[in-house]
């Protein structure tokens, strides 16, 4: 598992992929290969969380069940109360708005999930200021990884507004990349340790083409965006305006950096 601790701004390498994105007329190939790998699951059409998957797992996801991941109880814990709609977190009416883009098998959204999201969600979030709206991403590995596959059960999971919860689980169990670890046996015991989430239905969500929609939307977003170069990527600004990107493009964002562009935001200056 890749270490926690850290925290200081970290480079993160641009994958030839990444580099065909900022390549103006490459850009729309890119794009092409990643929707279609999208549409099929990135796994030749079959199921990403087969039934043998989900044995033993229960009916309902419980962050103190036996089952649940370690960091379960905590994941949980950071959300409640918190309004949820899909993969946005916060008050509909939030004076400002930050948007994240983010790869499941990232080890720097690892860090910033860990190390600095949870002072973000408490500090400005759960108290009204800011709206967050998550951006599932597949940056690493190519076309096929499991980057692709994995984001789907994150998506799922926001089907039932505790996208949030199985980010944090995802992110405090995360393997090395391209690993393998990320399989559908890994995914269901996320999915398991998020506290009332209907497994059956995050399955079948899983296993459909909705998630798979919500994943192209991401995904012209990022093309739409030659700022958007690797994860995890961060933008903040008054809500209904124009979001500016927080760091340097290709640097994973300190908690300061981040706190600095909610407050200049706040403040309205």
């Amino acid at each position: 598992m890749r270490s926690k601790g850290g925290g200081g701004a970290r480079a993160r390498q641009a994958s030839p992929r990444a580099l065909a994105i900022a390549g103006g007329v490459a850009l729309i190939a890119v794009i092409a290969i990643v929707l279609g790998v999208v549409i099929s699951g990135g796994s030749g059409g079959s199921q990403v969380v087969s039934n043998s998957d989900m044995q033993g797992l229960g009916t309902v996801g419980n962050a103190s069940s036996p089952n649940a991941l370690p960091g379960a109880a905590d994941a949980n814990d950071l959300f409640k109360g918190i309004p949820q709609h899909g993969l946005t977190l916060g008050k509909p009416n939030a004076p400002v708005t930050m948007e994240m883009f983010v790869d499941v098998q990232c080890p720097f959204c690892q860090d910033y999930e860990i190390n600095k999201l949870p002072t973000i969600v408490q500090k400005y979030i759960r108290t009204g200021q800011v709206q967050l709206h998550l951006k599932p991403w597949a940056f690493l590995g190519g076309n096929g990884s499991q980057s692709f596959s994995g984001r789907l059960g994150l998506i799922a999971a926001s089907f039932q507004n505790k996208g949030f919860e199985y980010a944090k689980v995802l992110y405090d169990n995360q393997g090395q990349e391209e690993s393998g670890w990320l399989n559908g046996q890994m995914m269901a015991n996320i999915a398991a340790s998020v506290t009332g989430l209907d497994l059956a239905r995050w399955q079948a969500d899983t296993n459909s083409s909705a998630p798979k929609t919500v994943a192209n939307q991401v995904d012209t977003l990022v093309a739409q965006n030659k700022k958007v170069v690797g994860t995890p990527t961060v933008f903040v600004g008054h809500t209904g305006g124009q979001l500016g990107y927080v760091g340097t493009p290709g640097v994973e964002p300190t908690l300061q950096q981040t706190e600095q562009a909610i407050n200049h935001a706040l403040s309205g200056t």
